[in-house]
């Protein structure tokens, strides 16, 4: 497991902690909820949620401590995962470079109780500055092309257009954050 240092667990009126094995089923229904208001969006994005299969492995990165969550009071807000090593889909997405100062951001997913606060907003933040890896110098992150709204979203939050893949239907993003 690769260390880090959450800097940050407060922001707003949102406090921030890790993950643990007994969060697990909450978060799993808050991706699952997530992946039905998507489809209800008109998008496939997540849809393999509703299906029963995750691709990234979110028990397995709760139990690496790679997972976040975001709550107010005791109600799960938000989440995201922060892989410190490229999982297999990284490194078919971004190839051979980069990976040993990159963090892979995956899973970043809002409960709509939560919408209209800005809270994707804060969790992209606090991703880049509010939890430090030693070593790690950019954020890399991915998203389904067809997803305008999400495409607008990250470039509105400063992170660079690395490729759009039309054969595979996802767009790569990349941001510098600060090593200190």
């Amino acid at each position: 497991m690769t260390s880090f240092k959450i800097t940050e667990t407060d922001v707003d009126s949102f406090h921030i902690c890790e993950a643990k094995r007994e969060d697990a089923k909450e978060v799993e229904a808050l991706l699952v909820r997530t992946a039905e208001w998507l489809r209800e969006q008109g998008s496939s994005q997540w849809s393999g949620l509703l299906e029963g299969k995750d691709t990234h492995n979110m028990l397995g990165s709760i139990a690496d401590g790679h997972v976040f969550l975001f709550k107010e009071a005791e109600a799960l807000a938000g989440v995201v995962m922060l892989l410190p090593q490229p999982s297999e889909w990284d490194r078919e997405l971004w190839g051979d470079q980069g990976h040993e100062e990159s963090i892979y951001l995956h899973r970043l997913a809002v409960d709509r109780h939560f919408s209209g606060r800005k809270l994707g907003e804060t969790i992209l933040s606090w991703a880049e500055t509010g939890v430090f890896y030693p070593g790690k110098s950019r954020i890399r992150l991915d998203c389904v092309s067809e997803n305008g709204a999400l495409n607008a979203f990250y470039r509105r939050m400063g992170y660079q257009l690395i490729e759009r893949r039309h054969s595979s239907g996802f767009c790569t993003y990349e941001k510098v954050i600060s090593t200190s």
